[in-house]
């Protein structure tokens, strides 16, 4: 992963991609991720922010619900975007 301004942003996501690619499940998928992480860490620093917990969960069952429809349609592009974004053990 590369820092760049201060986000990390892996090879394949860059942030000169065209704007047609947003709406890809593997950008999508990418964005939530990026947010889930930046809730998460928020969350450490304070355990009782209810409303950031809420907000972590709303981005959590949407990428969920992403990676489902993704691993049903198309199994190598989800193994290859689990093995990019490290975020499941497989």
């Amino acid at each position: 992963m590369k820092k760049k301004g201060g986000r990390k942003i892996l090879g394949f996501m860059v942030k000169e991609e065209k704007e047609e690619n947003r709406g890809s499940v593997e950008f999508q998928v990418f964005s939530f991720t990026n947010k889930i992480r930046r809730l998460a860490s928020h969350l450490e620093l304070h355990k009782k922010d209810f409303s950031s917990e809420r907000g972590l969960r709303i981005p959590l069952g949407k990428r969920r619900r992403l990676l489902a429809y993704l691993a049903k349609k198309n199994r190598v592009r989800y193994k290859k975007l689990i093995s990019q974004l490290n975020i499941r053990e497989q």
